[in-house]
């Protein structure tokens, strides 16, 4: 879930940037401090959007800078538990399928994708199902449940999302849509 939310932060001026301590200047380093990065609190900062207020600043022995505290406006991704996003398959192996949500990718284990059985396909980067001839592949549409949720704020790259499309409404958008046309014909005979 995307959120625009009010945060503080302390920054580093630089010497040679101290002449014009700006709300332009801060907003910058602030978004190179913190843009990308993951925190259990707020999720991950999309883009730090607007300086409110700036410190004094305070001098810390041996730095070379000044440090000031902001407060800030910032947009944040922060996926909550239990909730259904829709995402873009990025990558097919052999246990599942990451999928795109927002700034980051969750795993959608093969055993959470279908109640079929299926085989992972390496030549065509897919997951296939010999019953229904339905695949599972790279820049899929997908709708998933968020089921777990590991964040690591040192390293954002090992922070880790689980998802699920085995519940009703869920899975690839092609596939809902061939299931509602199925239940539409039924409907009309």
């Amino acid at each position: 879930m995307y959120k625009k939310v009010r945060l503080k932060d302390t920054v580093e001026v630089p010497p040679k940037e101290l002449a014009d301590v700006s709300p332009e200047l801060v907003k910058r380093l602030l978004q190179d401090k913190l843009e990308g990065r993951m925190d259990e609190d707020v999720g991950s900062v999309v883009s730090v959007v607007n300086v409110h207020d700036i410190g004094t600043g305070a001098v810390l022995p041996n730095r070379p800078g000044v440090y000031y505290e902001a407060e800030f406006d910032a947009v944040t991704f922060d996926p909550q538990m239990q909730e259904v996003v829709d995402g873009t398959v990025v990558e097919v192996v052999e246990f599942g399928a990451f999928v795109g949500i927002g700034p980051v990718d969750g795993l959608l284990h093969v055993s959470q994708i279908s109640d079929e059985y299926l085989a992972y396909d390496g030549q065509n980067q897919q997951l296939a199902s010999s019953e229904s001839d339905r695949t599972l592949a790279v820049d899929d549409a997908i709708r998933a449940r968020i089921v777990t949720k590991s964040i690591d704020e040192r390293n954002p790259r090992d922070s880790k999302i689980g998802l699920t499309a085995k519940q009703p409404g869920l899975g690839k958008h092609g596939w809902l849509q061939e299931d509602r046309q199925g239940r539409e014909a039924e409907a009309g005979d």
